[in-house]
């Protein structure tokens, strides 16, 4: 299903860009007709002209500077940045579920058992959402074979569950080390190519040499930008990952005295 989803993604991108810049392509062919239309037919004096804003809105200005940069580094940027913001989204969304307050679940595991047993209180963490329930059903279910398998469980399904927390920050690493490298690629194929054209020039036109570097400083740009933004999620998601795991470790110790103290008492 996630393959499915990405898949769909990716073409909806695809889509998204090719859309883009033929629009911007046909927009800017239409904007220069019409300049020169106008000024053709224009007859009256440049002083009565009324002043016209050459701004024009961010969206046009992105695709003008996707476009110069050149459609095959920038494309694969932007794919870099788009892939890269929806395994960070997804694993936002996947620990925010994962997220339990251990408190009220320790509270509950033991009022269980005190008035049902083990069965009920693994029936508890069966009908709560989470690895640190996960982690307590584990440990509950091996409570026959003595504590220190029921220790031993939690500590190896522990380690499994922040195996699954973890799961796709290789691929965002990637992504974070992979725009930056691209962008500075299109920078130095974007020189090579201002000094080809300078090579069969004869001379240096600076024209040239100004129009050749920003192309090429547009890819570097808007890799570092990609970069930065993905570092940030991947900063957070770190973060989030941390304080599971210790909530997690503090989870599992507070359970193996509940269930010392449950067995003293039987």
């Amino acid at each position: 299903m996630k393959k499915l989803i990405a898949l769909f993604t990716l073409a909806g991108m695809l889509i998204f860009a090719s859309s883009s810049l033929i629009y911007a392509q046909d927009e800017n062919t239409t904007d220069e007709t019409a300049t020169t239309e106008q000024v053709e037919t224009t007859e009256a004096p440049a002083d009565d002209a009324a002043p016209q804003s050459d701004e024009k809105p961010l969206h046009q200005q992105l695709k003008i500077k996707i476009i110069e940069g050149g459609p095959m580094f920038m494309g694969v940027v932007i794919l870099c940045l788009v892939l890269g913001l929806a395994l960070c989204f997804e694993r936002i969304i996947y620990l925010n579920l994962a997220t339990t307050n251990t408190e009220k679940l320790l509270k509950k595991v033991e009022a269980a058992l005190q008035d049902g047993g083990i069965e009920a209180a693994k029936e508890v963490c069966r009908n709560t959402r989470g690895p640190i329930a996960s982690i307590f059903y584990q440990g509950l279910d091996r409570y026959d074979s003595g504590i220190d398998v029921v220790e031993k469980s939690v500590v190896s399904y522990g380690s499994v569950q922040m195996g699954q927390l973890e799961n796709g920050l290789t691929w965002i690493a990637l992504f974070i080390a992979l725009a930056p490298m691209l962008g500075f690629m299109g920078t130095v194929i974007g020189m090579i190519g201002a000094f080809d054209a300078i090579e069969a020039a004869g001379d240096i036109n600076p024209s040239l040499v100004a129009g050749g570097i920003k192309v090429a400083l547009i890819t570097t740009v808007t890799g570092l930008i990609v970069a930065m933004v993905l570092q940030v999620f991947y900063n957070y998601i770190i973060g989030k990952i941390d304080s599971l795991v210790n909530n997690m470790e503090d989870a599992s110790i507070s359970l193996i005295d509940i269930l010392v103290d449950y067995k003293a008492k039987k």
